[in-house]
């Protein structure tokens, strides 16, 4: 199966990965931090803005790879405090529509460059 990398036009991979990968019918998203593209940079605010923003690289990446939220089928939500995991939460379904996808909820001792949030998804292009 042929494979291709998505890429961002507004945020960068920080280390040696793919932000996202195109698989047949199926796209895999690298965890997403609440990077700001324009300045290479953790947003700031807490964690609310930090969620806001990797949805908006998320949503960026979406459209690269011409897939849609709606057609994701699975998303890993690291947070550095599950203490704050009811307003990710709000954040998170203001922007994924329903029928939600499976999820799962991690709390990490740490993220890179000190973010509070990171998301992975994995999308099915066929589902819709």
């Amino acid at each position: 199966m042929a494979k291709s990398v998505i890429e961002s036009k507004i945020a960068k991979a920080i280390g040696p990965y793919s932000l996202g990968i195109a698989a047949g019918d199926y796209v895999f998203l690298s965890g997403q931090i609440p990077l700001d593209g324009a300045t290479g940079k953790i947003v700031d605010g807490g964690i609310e803005a930090q969620t806001e923003q990797v949805f908006k690289n998320i949503k960026a990446l979406l459209e690269t790879s011409g897939a849609k939220m709606e057609q994701v089928v699975k998303s890993t939500v690291f947070m550095t405090d599950l203490g704050e995991f009811q307003a990710m939460n709000g954040i998170y379904a203001s922007h994924v529509p329903q029928p939600y996808p499976a999820r799962s909820t991690i709390q990490v001792a740490g993220l890179p460059m000190g973010a509070k949030v990171e998301i992975e998804m994995i999308i099915w292009k066929s589902g819709t």
